[in-house]
């Protein structure tokens, strides 16, 4: 689903604001912040209510909540003083007074597990798509839920900054929290060929994490690291975390799309292929067994019977 305003559109599958034709280059928190505007422009938002959507209950001081607000303003052409969209209320909050439509496009909008009909038409980019699943909490322990769910919204976090990605929105991927799936079946419901997942353990004042960067397509694990942190600062441990599996990510996905690249290239152009009108094979199946071309030959009508140029076999 995507919000229209003002010749703006925001996109928050694909975490992108356009004024016109032109992407404006926003930070992911004034992002988190004007989504959350524009999703409860009804009614007036809280400080509280923004501090708890957008910073996730940390401490944030004034200053810091009035330059994220004066920063979405500026992303949108509005400012303190005109307040044409975004308007603050002395002593109850902000609240979005722009007009805004809504519209869905398939080509962008991710915002739930998608049936096989609805997949093709649903991801038609080339930016690799990918997932971030909930990280398990190994340990069993409810009250580590909020942590390991912290490590994966970073990941996601820190993955949509990178613009080349295509980053399923944390709605759709947290639906399969708690429930265990084929790879495949995820990367087709949620129209990714990327999935990352991990896990997150606790003993004592130590904390273990492990992740893992796995290819739809093929089943592979590209990439797969673990993490012994001591729990000084839960915060910072979250942060680092998820920016050392980002950063680590990135270049694995470069690799495989740069490989998928060259390998449909080299199939595209192999010189010498020969393909088998009769059964539908390659040249290169039919290597030294010139029987199977006979065979297959014989099956066919006198007219069709043609000799390639070379036979691939011939050797």
């Amino acid at each position: 689903m995507q919000f229209v305003f003002d010749n703006h559109v925001l996109d928050p599958d694909r975490r992108e604001l356009h004024r016109g034709d032109s992407a404006i280059a926003v930070e992911p928190q004034v992002f988190d912040l004007l989504l959350y505007l524009v999703e409860n422009r009804e009614r007036v938002v809280s400080k509280d209510d923004l501090i708890a959507s957008v910073w996730r209950g940390r401490i944030v001081s004034e200053s810091t909540l009035a330059s994220r607000i004066n920063a979405a303003r500026r992303a949108i052409g509005d400012d303190g003083e005109a307040q044409r969209l975004i308007r603050t209320l002395a002593r109850r909050g902000v609240r979005f007074v722009g007009e805004v439509s809504t519209r869905a496009d398939g080509d962008c909008a991710i915002t739930g597990p998608l049936e096989g009909h609805q997949l093709e038409a649903a991801v038609r980019t080339e930016r690799p798509a990918i997932a971030v699943l909930p990280f398990i909490n190994a340990g069993g322990e409810p009250e580590q839920d909020y942590f390991a769910d912290g490590i994966a919204e970073d990941i996601i976090t820190e993955l949509s900054r990178q613009r080349w990605f295509l980053v399923i929105a944390r709605n759709s991927s947290f639906a399969y929290k708690g429930r265990s799936a084929p790879l495949k079946e995820i990367g087709a419901e949620l129209g990714v060929s990327y999935v990352v997942e991990g896990s997150v353990r606790r003993s004592g004042e130590h904390v273990r994490i492990t992740a893992q960067l796995n290819e739809v397509a093929t089943g592979q694990q590209l990439w797969a690291e673990r993490y012994d942190r001591r729990l000084s600062d839960v915060f910072a441990i979250q942060d680092e975390i998820a920016e050392s599996i980002v950063a680590a990510i990135e270049p694995q996905v470069h690799a495989a799309e740069s490989f998928r690249a060259q390998r449909s290239r080299r199939t595209a152009s192999t010189p010498g292929t020969w393909s088998c009108g009769r059964c539908r094979t390659t040249g290169a199946s039919h290597r030294r067994t010139i029987a199977g071309h006979a065979s297959c030959s014989s099956r066919r009508s006198p007219s069709t019977r043609i000799m390639p140029r070379r036979w691939p076999c011939s050797r």
